[in-house]
């Protein structure tokens, strides 16, 4: 199946209830294992790479790398950039062939996060692919980066910042952390309050180490997608783990691999039951 535009994911995802994972992807062995436990399920969402993972590769390369693994998937996946960090990624994005665009300006002044998510909406547009930004500062290590600043979301400014740069998605701060090191506390009230205020659906990073009994009350509040990178990983650098520490002369990459897609195809399976059939 061809990649699905981010519009139509939106769409399917209103219309079956559903909050959409993002997994993200750095290899093809993780890309191989989150088709096949989205095919598996029965349901779509996204697969996406943040600006900081193309360090290893290309957009087009990721790209190729998808559209490989999606031929014998009949669910809609959409090709997410996470956390693009440069106009020149966005472009390059678009320009592979990625469905769906986030810009994370969110470590500027106010003013300059608009004029950024503003530049990158409209050139986006043009091309029909929609747009995610981040409004407050999420804490934690997202790939290399490791942010110490942790400042929730203002409801005051989510109804300027959406009307003035034409965002689709908006995601939020609102206790949640990137990576498994530090431990989320989502304030429920602030979601509410920033749920009630804002026009377009909304985003939590930081997916892996929210309870899933959390994810799926904040379900409730216009969420329309959660991002999911740490716990996917972890379950492939386990596999090659594993077998070292069992035997140090293990060189059977082939054997590993064909395992580290099973077991990352299995959690991403449980994390798909847990956010959206219980």
């Amino acid at each position: 199946m061809q990649l699905v535009n981010g519009y139509k994911l939106m769409d399917y995802a209103k219309e079956k209830g559903f909050v959409l994972p993002a997994f993200n992807t750095t290899n093809y062995e993780l890309t191989a294992g989150i088709i096949r436990g989205y095919q598996e399920k029965g349901m779509g969402g996204y697969i996406a790479i943040s600006s900081s993972n193309l360090k290893l590769s290309s957009p087009k390369i990721i790209a190729d790398m998808v559209k490989s693994a999606m031929k014998t998937a009949s669910v809609p996946v959409a090709l997410h950039l996470d956390h693009g960090k440069s106009f020149e990624d966005v472009k390059a994005c678009i320009e592979a062939g990625f469905t769906s665009i986030m810009v994370d300006a969110s470590h500027l002044p106010f003013e300059e996060n608009i004029e950024e998510v503003r530049r990158t909406v409209e050139y986006c547009h043009f091309y029909g692919i929609p747009v995610e930004a981040e409004l407050g500062a999420i804490g934690g290590k997202e790939d290399d980066h490791i942010s110490e600043e942790d400042a929730k979301t203002n409801p005051a400014d989510v109804k300027e910042f959406v009307e003035r740069t034409n965002c689709d998605l908006l995601a939020v701060s609102i206790g949640n952390v990137h990576g498994m090191d530090l431990t989320p506390k989502l304030d429920f009230p602030l979601l509410e309050e920033i749920a009630a205020i804002s026009s377009v659906p909304l985003v939590l990073h930081g997916g892996s180490g929210i309870p899933f009994d959390q994810v799926r009350r904040a379900k409730q509040e216009n969420l329309i997608k959660v991002n999911y990178g740490s716990d996917l990983r972890q379950a492939f650098i386990r596999t090659f783990g594993q077998a070292y520490e069992s035997n140090h002369n293990e060189f059977d990459i082939m054997s590993l691999s064909k395992s580290a897609i099973e077991n990352v195809e299995e959690r991403v399976k449980a994390i798909i039951t847990e956010v959206n059939e219980k």
